[in-house]
């Protein structure tokens, strides 16, 4: 079942989408080589309660850490640790909290120091996919064309699009209804409506789709060992156009960004 949200519930779950936005910009600042993502994983559940919010993914089916900080071919889900990034590498880093019942969920991938310039290319088509996405959450729409524009401008670059992962609803629950593949056929799925929430979240690899998840039942790397970066916004779909939830600052933001 898909929950739409009142206005006044929308403007509840801005606080929760907010702090995930300003935790990302500090983490952002905080990459460079010879940190950790453990390090990285400890500063953002520090900022995140004494926000007097709830890491999201901590314990969440088990998992153990606040952030997923998933490198190079990594896709998503990756566990923070001891590994110590270097130069040339790319971080995705997806981050989630609970605020006064309510979730935020919000992804970006980052360079370590100078990275070549297929790593460049692919984090710029990779954010500029989640917003042509974005822009297609407009009541009256399918769910289906968010994923189509995804995926249009994605492979119009000469990447792919991960099959088996995808986005979903947000609210009161960390996932709900509706799942959002990032790739299809225009006009199909559940007709967009005012007051659904949606985590909208583009995973794209320089090489072939195909993923697999290593022993520790939670890493996602790309069968190829290609590179692969995750760009993921909280939004709420309003009579206006998409609302993005997940930005730092005081205000959310209609899309059309990138």
């Amino acid at each position: 079942m898909i929950v739409c949200k009142s206005p006044a519930e929308i403007e509840r779950m801005r606080p929760a989408g907010r702090l995930v936005g300003e935790v990302l910009a500090a983490l952002r600042a905080a990459v460079r080589p010879g940190v950790t993502t453990g390090e990285l994983d400890e500063m953002a559940e520090r900022r995140i309660r004494q926000a007097g919010a709830v890491p999201a993914f901590k314990g969440y089916h088990g998992f153990p850490a606040t952030l997923c900080t998933s490198v190079n071919d990594e896709v998503i889900h990756g566990i923070p640790g001891d590994r110590i990034l270097a130069e040339g590498d790319i971080l995705s880093i997806d981050c989630g909290a609970v605020l006064d019942g309510y979730y935020g969920d919000s992804a970006i991938t980052v360079p370590v120091g100078t990275i070549d310039t297929t790593a460049a290319e692919l984090l710029r088509v990779t954010n500029e996919a989640l917003f042509k996405g974005i822009a297609q959450a407009r009541p009256g729409g399918r769910v289906s064309d968010i994923g189509h524009a995804v995926q249009q401008h994605v492979e119009a670059h000469g990447f792919s699009v991960v099959r088996e992962f995808v986005g979903h609803g947000i609210g009161e629950q960390m996932h709900e209804e509706p799942q959002i593949p990032n790739y299809g056929d225009p006009g199909r799925g559940p007709r967009l409506t005012e007051g659904m929430v949606l985590a909208i979240e583009p995973m794209v690899n320089v090489g072939k789709p195909g993923v697999k998840v290593l022993k520790d039942g939670w890493t996602a790397v790309t069968r190829d060992g290609s590179l692969s970066a995750h760009f993921e916004h909280t939004v709420a779909v309003t009579a206006e156009g998409p609302r993005i939830l997940t930005l730092a600052g005081d205000g959310a933001a209609a899309a059309g960004r990138g």
